[in-house]
């Protein structure tokens, strides 16, 4: 069950639009996710409206369910507003919540433990009896299991006898240790006749390793989110939850292995709704899950994936990639210039003159990991392969108040703009300029400046690192420039990024080109 919508939702800085919910539970739908927790009709309106929208649409595979808590104390389930909330949502399954730890039944609903159980009796009993399918969350179960153990499974039992159909164990506080995890859930799963789930929280770090070691104590329903986000330090991520579950233990989940090549895209689609920027560690779906550095590692997986990659990362979605820098061997470099179609043996002085160069600038501030187009420019000079297509003769830029004012002269052609900010303005003129001579230049755009300060000691003297990220419409790359000047480093970026796309051009590679890191 996925629980982005709602759990995920209650995480710092997340927040969706109606619009965002509808979107996310079409592309779960397709993903063949079994549920979807919508929301929690009774906590507002967004949520209300959620679940009549989405009846607008026929999900092929996923069950919406709605979420609540058990009902209020000395308040009878037909006049509680959160249970009648989710009957009103008209759904077909429902998600509550009931208290199984006895601190939260004492000190924070200040009831009796029977009282707290005729709660979760009469609550699930009254969704039943509304032809709900229902799943009781059992809150801070592990915590409650651990203090009194005969009270924690009264509780499920309770839930169970009332006529829950999944019994989910959750680690609200995040705290359990795996070891922990896989004992007691072995114990409930030996206790009750229905099926166990599992909701775990990530404050010890430990949230997908307590799902994965639940599944082998035997539960069978997993609840977590896309990306992990939800409260506090987040849920268990699903993104890596379920290839664990099917590339490692050989269950089966969603709709099968080829929905594994969907994570990617749905975890991106979690961040581009939620406007967090994508984690490039994040394991399986990440930028650098299957990217490799180091040159000894490089030239094993070119002979043989498997030695240094856990799972083909096309089974996820992802794809494999390789970096240049001062830890790289000629593997590395050689890698990303056959791909481009340049034959090069790894043994030619060239590539062995263009790695001396990336190790000697790397030395002086510049980095290559992001910026391969950069490195690729190199390598064409040493392998003699490089034409002077692009010579800057002259640029300088004067600041009038809140607009920059640029004049470039490059290739003979001297141009004038203004721009929001000096980088702007250098861009702006440097284009118009090549553009007499390289009308092809029309297509490629600029998507992504950065800039860092390499240096240790960041004052004002210290070198300015700027990566500058391009696209033709069709493939993206990256260079990079370095001085202690912010405007001169981009300079350097801007063109040694048009000029690389007029490098491959001239040596006839550039429909054979790929996204350039």
């Amino acid at each position: 069950m996925d629980t982005t919508l709602r759990d995920g939702a209650q995480g710092a800085n997340v927040s969706f639009t109606l619009n965002d919910k509808v979107r996310l539970t079409l592309a779960l739908d397709e993903l063949g996710v079994d549920y979807v927790e919508g929301g929690w009709p009774g906590s507002n309106p967004k949520d209300e409206e959620y679940f009549r929208e989405v009846k607008k649409y026929s999900l092929t595979h996923s069950r919406v369910a709605a979420f609540g808590s058990t009902r209020r104390r000395g308040v009878k389930p037909g006049d509680d507003p959160s249970l009648n909330a989710i009957i009103n949502a008209d759904v077909k399954v429902a998600v509550i919540f009931g208290k199984s730890w006895t601190l939260h039944v004492t000190e924070v609903l200040r009831v009796s433990r029977e009282e707290n159980l005729d709660m979760v009796y009469d609550s699930v009993n009254y969704l039943r009896s509304h032809g709900l399918e229902v799943i009781f969350d059992a809150e801070h179960f592990y915590q409650g299991f651990k203090e009194d153990p005969d009270y924690a499974l009264s509780v499920v039992k309770t839930a169970e006898e009332a006529g829950a159909r999944v019994i989910v164990l959750a680690d609200t506080n995040g705290a359990m240790m795996p070891n922990e995890v896989y004992e007691i859930t072995r114990r409930v799963v030996g206790e009750v006749k229905v099926k166990v789930g599992l909701h775990m929280h990530n404050d010890s770090g430990c949230a997908v390793a307590n799902t994965v070691m639940g599944v082998l104590a035997g539960a069978r329903h997993v609840q977590g989110t896309i990306n992990g986000i939800g409260e506090r330090t987040g849920n268990a991520d699903l993104v890596q939850v379920i290839p664990n579950l099917v590339l490692k233990l050989g269950l089966r989940a969603l709709r099968g292995v080829e929905s594994l090549r969907r994570l990617r895209e749905v975890s991106r689609l979690v961040y581009e709704l939620t406007g967090l920027q994508p984690n490039p560690y994040q394991p399986y779906v990440g930028d650098y899950a299957f990217t490799h550095k180091a040159g000894v590692h490089v030239d094993a997986v070119l002979k043989n994936p498997r030695a240094y990659e856990h799972v083909d990362p096309e089974l996820v979605g992802n794809s494999r990639r390789f970096l240049v820098s001062e830890l790289s061997g000629s593997s590395n470099l050689v890698a990303h210039l056959r791909e481009l179609g340049v034959p090069v043996d790894k043994r030619d002085e060239g590539v062995r003159r263009a790695l001396a160069r990336i190790k000697e600038l790397e030395n002086r501030g510049y980095s290559f990991d992001l910026a391969t187009a950069s490195a690729i420019l190199i390598a064409l000079r040493e392998l003699n392969l490089y034409r002077g297509l692009i010579r800057l003769e002259y640029w300088r830029v004067m600041d009038e108040g809140d607009r920059s004012i640029a004049v470039v002269k490059v290739n003979d052609q001297l141009e004038v703009a203004e721009g929001v900010g000096p980088v702007h303005a250098v861009d702006i003129a440097l284009r118009k300029a090549l553009q007499r001579v390289y009308p092809e230049l029309r297509s490629v755009t600029l998507v992504d400046y950065r800039v860092v300060l390499p240096s240790e000691v960041k004052n004002t003297e210290s070198l300015v690192r700027v990566t500058a990220e391009f696209t033709d419409g069709s493939r993206r790359w990256r260079t990079v420039g370095v001085s202690t000047s912010v405007v001169r480093a981009s300079v350097e970026a801007l063109v040694n990024g048009l000029d690389y796309y007029l490098q491959l051009r001239e040596l006839g590679l550039i429909k054979e080109v790929k996204a350039q890191g």
